[in-house]
């Protein structure tokens, strides 16, 4: 049995997943720390299947990119459960489990590429570009939107664009072939989902760092002489 967390974005969710099967699934909208929202997630998904903690086989994570701080407080929280149960700690790319999604709602037009995209702030988006088996084309980037994004690829394919970036690019690139999908974010039923595709690595609990991409400045206040 395992038990997926995704805290990269202002959606918190937790999975449990046993053969590939949902067994229970919460989720939960929130703009302040995931911390305290997490813990009561993963209380609900256990008590809701009559399962244990000692019950888990390993722990699941969106691995990012996304928010400094969801990202920082998921990893704390999975490794916490990984050493206490001494089980594995497995990693999944939160915009590859975004696609996932995204194909479902696709799943008559295998010849579209699928391009997430998380808010990075002003103009930028964390994205990449995928086909729909899952090939990345275009690696995680932070990207700056410009008229010219994605030019080249919309030149000869149907892109379709989702997330809470997406937004964004609706506002900044204007083509034919863009397609935009509302409501899709990152989910702990997706980077499950993905798992038991053979699609997360297992990961050193001790050593894994999430997949920040951007470095994060903090203000360093000078003292005044006075």
């Amino acid at each position: 049995m395992i038990l997926s967390i995704e805290t990269s974005t202002e959606v918190c969710s937790v999975a449990l997943h046993e053969n590939s099967k949902v067994l229970s699934y919460y989720e939960l909208f929130t703009e302040k720390s995931h911390s305290s929202a997490l813990t009561l997630l993963i209380k609900n998904v256990i008590e809701n299947t009559q399962k244990k903690l000692s019950d888990l086989q390993g722990i699941l994570l969106s691995q990012g990119p996304g928010s400094y701080t969801g990202l920082r407080v998921g990893t704390s929280v999975a490794k916490g459960l990984c050493y206490a149960l001494d089980i594995p700690l497995f990693a999944v790319d939160t915009l590859l489990a975004m696609i996932h999604t995204a194909k479902q709602m696709m799943y008559l037009r295998d010849e579209v590429l699928f391009c997430p995209m998380i808010d990075a702030r002003r103009d930028e988006v964390f994205t990449m570009l995928a086909d729909s088996q899952l090939h990345i084309l275009k690696p995680t980037e932070a990207l700056i939107l410009t008229q010219d994004s994605l030019a080249k690829e919309l030149a000869e394919k149907t892109i379709v664009i989702f997330g809470d970036g997406a937004d964004k690019a609706k506002r900044i690139i204007s083509h034919s072939n863009l397609i935009f999908l509302k409501n899709i974010y990152p989910s702990a039923k997706a980077i499950g989902d993905l798992f038991f595709l053979q699609k997360a690595q297992q990961v050193d609990v001790a050593y894994f760092e999430p997949f920040y991409l951007k470095e994060v400045y903090t203000k360093v206040k000078i003292p005044s002489n006075s």
